[in-house]
């Protein structure tokens, strides 16, 4: 039942084969060894595998390898130059993260919100976020966090 899948994750094409139906976030940790997205509940009910599909940001504990047509982007994928991307650097200045174990999925879905328009409202981003989960409670630190990545986005 196992077929061959040819996936791009961060730019670069990725030959793997599995059962097709086996979730995206299987393929990218164990085959690929991308440790950014977790597996938090694996009914995309927490965020912590989110990750980026043509710009989009979908929970990859639910999608299936077959399903993928497209470029993802982890958060391995998000710097180009070597310096972090703006909403890595907006959580690094915040100190946003506790345990950390959610961030990649916070950090996912907001530089997938502010990519397509930074110029949001505080209530806009906080519907963005709606769904993620963090158990440290440090939503505070982190819609400060992107708050500050979409002015710096913007500007």
């Amino acid at each position: 039942m196992d077929r061959n899948f040819t996936i791009n994750v961060d730019g670069r094409d990725h030959m793997i084969t599995a059962d097709p139906r086996m979730p995206l976030l299987y393929a990218l940790r164990n085959d690929l060894g991308k440790k950014g997205p977790k597996f938090g509940c694996g009914l995309a009910q927490c965020g912590a595998c989110t990750v980026i599909l043509d710009g989009v940001a979908i929970r990859s504990c639910v999608m299936p390898v077959a399903a993928v047509n497209g470029k993802v982007r982890t958060l391995d994928g998000l710097s180009e130059d070597g310096r972090p991307h703006p909403v890595q650097q907006a959580f690094i200045d915040e100190e946003a993260g506790q345990c950390e174990y959610c961030i990649s999925g916070w950090i996912m879905t907001a530089t997938a919100f502010l990519e397509k328009d930074p110029n949001r409202s505080d209530k806009e981003i906080r519907e963005a976020l709606a769904g993620l989960k963090c158990r440290c409670g440090t939503h505070m630190s982190i819609l400060r966090a992107i708050r500050r990545a979409a002015d710096e986005m913007a500007s």
